[in-house]
């Protein structure tokens, strides 16, 4: 491993930085949803049980508010999560955060906090400890639900704002409990949008992720990344460190991904994501003029996996090895140049247009570049195979 890497967890782990492709995130319809607090405090919207859809992030905007005023109204609503692994003695184990989600006692944490874990104990500001079930877990975007039967004045869910209103420069905050040290807060920028995360679901990568600056460190994977309006904007997930500790760049996973998967979760325990079955690489400069391109951008389809989704669309990887002065480049392959109408300009496009917009059973239509001609190729997505 290089220099650097991925640090994740209550428990510390380490994953490589890749970028996999082949997993696309969505929700299936027709669900029904629990109440879900969207808005500021003072104008909640609710979500309720005849819901069908995805929750709609529709944030009431207010006035900004200081950090202290936050972390005020927020500190009720993070748990400090402990966690005994099946492997672990008693008395040694993982530690992570997490916060409410609603009034029955569904608390939201990262996957990896409570993976493995034969007994997880959440604990409120106000000391009391709770037994926790794990509801349901999703590894493919590090999420997972836990519920606690605790006293409803335990219980003050956080209101759930929209990161797709993020911009790069805003300031957040992070509550949670970085080396076991409870209830800690710091604040940063929003430091980029639209990162790819390597999951720990080995293969696939978490499209969408906020890229921050303020301090996450180990614990405080499950907690909240809030916004100056108090809001949960993401899900604290990961450091990039040499040696497990913060170093300015750290990721949560967005409220508009939590906001999917969560009922989902809380309602099946599971999350089933479709799958299209490609591999390639992004379109560079070298590559471009190997093909003949004029711009560098686009999506080259290196390999397709057989009866996948993309194989019986007919979309077309590569067939042969070019070697230039340059490197050695697959080429023969389709390039995609747009989904649904939108450009792709690299991979990531691909993965947050279906992060956000798509569901199992939808069609998606590719422009494609094949043999110096654009063409559109109709794609229905399905459910990725279990193993894959």
């Amino acid at each position: 491993m290089d220099k650097s890497g991925i640090f994740v967890g209550g428990a510390i782990g380490i994953i490589s930085v890749i970028a996999v492709f082949g997993i696309l995130f969505t929700i299936p319809s027709e669900v029904p949803k629990p109440e879900i607090a969207i808005g500021n405090e003072n104008s909640l919207n609710k979500v309720g049980d005849s819901v069908t859809s995805t929750a709609t992030l529709e944030t009431t905007y207010s006035e900004n508010l200081s950090l202290i005023e936050i972390f005020e109204k927020s500190e009720p609503g993070v748990v400090r999560v402990n966690v005994q692994r099946a492997e672990s003695i008693e008395g040694v184990g993982g530690v992570g955060s997490g916060f409410v989600f609603d009034k029955k006692g569904h608390i939201i944490t990262n996957a990896h906090v409570v993976d493995n874990a034969r007994k997880v104990v959440v604990t409120f500001l106000d000391g009391r400890s709770y037994n926790a079930n794990i509801i349901g877990s999703d590894d493919y975007t590090d999420i997972a639900v836990i519920k606690v039967d605790a006293d409803l004045s335990d219980l003050q869910p956080l209101s759930i704002g929209d990161s797709s209103n993020l911009k790069v420069g805003e300031q957040i905050a992070a509550i949670g409990n970085p080396f076991g040290l409870s209830g800690s807060m710091t604040s940063g920028i929003v430091s980029q949008l639209g990162r790819l995360l390597p999951s720990s679901g080995a293969g696939y990568s978490i499209p969408d992720i906020i890229q921050t600056d303020a301090a996450i460190n180990p614990g405080n994977s499950g907690g909240p990344l809030l916004n100056m309006r108090g809001e949960v904007v993401g899900i604290n997930t990961a450091i990039q460190s040499a040696t497990g500790e913060f170093t300015g760049v750290g990721f949560a996973v967005p409220s508009q991904t939590v906001a999917k998967i969560v009922p989902i979760l809380i309602n099946k325990g599971e999350y089933k994501h479709p799958w299209i079955g490609i591999s390639g690489t992004d379109i560079e400069p070298d590559l471009a003029k190997v093909l003949k391109l004029a711009d560098a951008v686009g999506f080259l389809v290196v390999t397709v996996i057989k009866d996948s989704p993309a194989d019986k669309a007919g979309i077309v990887g590569s067939t042969k090895v070019m070697e230039t002065e340059t490197g050695r480049y697959a080429i023969g392959g389709d390039i995609i140049l747009s989904v649904d109408g939108k450009e792709v300009r690299q991979i990531d496009d691909i993965l947050i247009h279906l992060q956000r917009a798509k569901s199992v059973g939808d069609e998606m239509i590719l422009e494609i570049l094949r043999d110096g001609r654009t063409t559109n190729v109709t794609i229905i997505l399905q459910e990725r195979p279990n193993g894959n």
